[in-house]
């Protein structure tokens, strides 16, 4: 009797504790939370029942409230989510969403309570805190507990945690040789499996880097509200990099771990994007992906100027841009120094966001582009100086928006922001978000340079199109340039946050087009002593690898006109339908191929290796024939000599039938798939 009652007892007990584990749809992956002795909570993940974190402590400190230890479980609640929703843009504009949830309710000593709430996806992993702090009006958050303890070593992929800037070429090396990077952290473990660390909807909080603790241990690292001068003998309180300044009720952005077999499974995932909220506007019609082209590889060739002497927009210049992009299937133009204020080296010591340069003509301009059907892109770039971009913000996008300027390119060039706060702190993802929701109430697109890193925050507010956050085409006419192992980086790294404004597109490899032109430049080398590290081919390949829903094509438009090998740029569209990473490896090569109405477009790539890519091509529709025109390498290229040459060829194919693409070293293959 005494046996049966214990054994009674001891079954409804595990039926009424709260539940500590949370697995994937599929099972593959497991989430086991827990907390120590001292109440602090800690989370461990397993996948396929072996260990890929380690138990990791959580949670987030203050200076003002105990915000990290002392808890006690309350309850738990799960849910399961298997949904299908819609996006006006994106890699893929049907996304599915299937996970399952949980959420533990702790409370304190202090009162303080806490969810941690668990999202687990076939692809990965997110987690969150909600606190509730009893009677507090605002809380200092000074730092962040969070623990990523990884099981084993792997190769890692990473830039450095710099809290100004992403503009730095990826790193490979040991995980056990890491010792600070920002997000996306991407990994390759001995067994074959890919994982990648970043965050997600980051909303009025500084950004994550990781920086390393002990053995395979990262901790997250946020960045300060201001960079600080310790004056040596201040009170302790005048010593602490303070955070965030937060409500007493709070959530943080989404840690996440996305996860995968190969190593195109981290770029086909969608996880990013659904831990971000739904769309926050009501009409998103205005909303337009588009090809672009401009005045602006011109500026960083030292041809022409922002301001003054051999100023490159002018309306005569503009006007030109406007008839070719109508020429060519191209949907807007961008003209970087527009402005008044932009004059060289200048400080911007009166910069006025709705004042034009004496040659510029905008009224006139703008009515030009609305007449040819084209989209002028203005350019506001603030010196980093954001508050004055504040002050003027609303005068500036009203003004745009009179003018029928519906897409607006910020910048942010310097160290940093105005008043001593790094471009990734709380002030600048505050700022970044004003500047976004403002533009959605005039319906203007956002295409952001210099701001935060990519979150999937283009879900909640799709006017946010795409962003820089990279080390960009410009640096490849300042200097050495970029590797061709770059260019096969991104898309396992960089582009799991969100599209990238990479600027793809240089036809004139060797820059040979400056040959014979004054150069105003002052920085770097002299342009003829720069180039590109790739082939045409690649260059072509990059449109449809680097995926931005506004994709530029950055060349001046002499070496376009007659090209033949720009009808695939002409014939390209921006606004895609589906998209899927076919083979590749991290830094190694990519093919990609991408959906537009009944057309497809297939970009392949490979770094410093040539390399010969089999691809099946089952996923054209079955039963149609398609014209395939290959823009690829040719026998005779080569990376160092003669990188230009490009083979241009067609075929008719179907879904039953293999493409065996010959890339060169640093080179690729850009294919359009055309319904006969």
């Amino acid at each position: 009797m005494r046996t049966t009652f214990l054994a009674a007892a001891l079954l409804a007990a595990v039926a009424c504790s709260p539940k500590m584990t949370v697995s994937s749809p599929d099972g593959r992956i497991a989430v086991r939370f827990a907390l120590d002795a001292s109440g602090i909570p800690s989370y461990a993940v397993d996948v396929d029942g072996a260990a890929l974190v380690e138990p990791s402590v959580m949670g987030l400190l203050s200076d003002e409230v105990n915000l990290d230890r002392g808890f006690s479980l309350v309850s738990s609640r799960t849910k399961s989510v298997r949904e299908t929703w819609h996006q006006p843009w994106g890699e893929n504009k049907e996304v599915e969403d299937s996970h399952r949830e949980l959420t533990l309710h702790l409370e304190n000593e202090a009162g303080v309570g806490l969810d941690v709430v668990f999202r687990v996806f076939d692809d990965g992993v997110g987690f969150r805190y909600r606190y509730a702090v009893p009677g507090a009006d605002t809380i200092r958050i000074i730092g962040e507990r969070t623990r990523f303890a990884f099981a084993s070593d792997a190769t890692s992929w990473s830039i450095p945690g710099d809290f100004n800037s992403y503009e730095h070429l990826y790193r490979k090396m040991p995980l056990s040789e890491l010792r600070d990077t920002n997000t996306p952290l991407t990994l390759k473990f001995s067994d074959g499996l890919y994982a990648a660390v970043h965050e997600a909807a980051l909303v009025d909080f500084p950004e994550m880097v990781l920086r390393h603790d002990i053995g395979l241990t990262f901790q997250s690292s946020l960045a300060p509200l201001r960079q600080q001068r310790r004056r040596r003998g201040a009170p302790l309180t005048e010593q602490l990099d303070v955070k965030a300044v937060v409500p007493g009720t709070f959530e943080t952005p989404w840690r996440t771990v996305q996860i995968g077999r190969k190593a195109v499974d981290l770029v086909n995932s969608s996880l990013i994007l659904n831990l971000n909220e739904p769309c926050a506007l009501a009409d998103v019609s205005w909303i337009r992906p588009m090809k672009y082209i401009g005045v602006w590889w011109s500026l960083h060739l030292g041809l022409e100027s922002w301001g003054g002497e051999g100023h490159g927009a002018t309306t005569e210049n503009a006007m030109r841009y406007i008839d070719f992009a109508a020429a060519n299937n191209i949907q807007g133009v961008l003209f970087e120094g527009w402005n008044d204020a932009w004059r060289g080296s200048d400080a911007l010591p009166d910069f006025d966001f709705t004042r034009p340069a004496p040659d510029y003509d905008v009224e006139k301009v703008a009515a030009y582009a609305r007449g040819k059907g084209i989209y002028l892109i203005t350019h506001n770039e603030t010196g980093g100086n954001y508050r004055r971009f504040e002050e003027q913000l609303e005068r500036a996008l009203d003004w745009d928006a009179s003018l029928g300027i519906h897409a607006m390119k910020t910048g942010y060039a310097g160290g940093g922001l105005s008043g001593g706060a790094p471009r990734h702190s709380q002030t600048g993802v505050r700022h970044f978000q004003k500047v976004v929701e403002e533009a959605a109430g005039r319906q203007i697109m956002v295409d952001g340079h210099e701001v935060v890193k990519a979150t999937g925050l283009r879900r909640t507010w799709p006017n946010f199109m795409t962003r820089e956050c990279v080390r960009g085409m410009e640096y490849n006419g300042w200097g050495p340039g970029n590797p061709p192992s770059h260019t096969v980086t991104l898309p396992y790294t960089r582009l799991l946050g969100g599209p990238v404004d990479y600027t793809p597109g240089v036809f004139d490899i060797l820059y040979t087009c400056t040959e014979g032109r004054p150069q105003l430049r002052t920085w770097g080398r002299p342009a003829t002593e720069c180039r590109e590290h790739t082939t045409l081919a690649k260059q072509m390949a990059n449109w449809v690898i680097l995926y931005s829903p506004m994709q530029m094509a950055c060349d001046l438009l002499e070496n376009y006109e007659g090209h033949p090998a720009f009808q695939f740029f002409r014939d390209f569209d921006a606004d895609c339908d589906a998209s899927e990473a076919l083979q590749g490896e991290v830094g190694e090569w990519i093919a990609v191929v991408r959906r537009a109405g009944d057309r497809f477009f297939l970009g392949a790539a490979t770094d410093e290796s040539a390399r010969t890519v089999e691809q099946p091509l089952t996923f054209l529709r079955p039963g149609v024939r398609y014209t395939a025109t290959i823009y690829g390498d040719a026998p005779e290229t080569d990376l160092e000599t003669n990188p230009a040459a490009c083979e241009i060829t067609s075929y008719t194919l179907t879904s039953d039938d293999t493409l065996t693409l010959r890339l060169a070293a640093g080179g690729g293959a850009a294919v359009s798939f055309i319904p006969e």
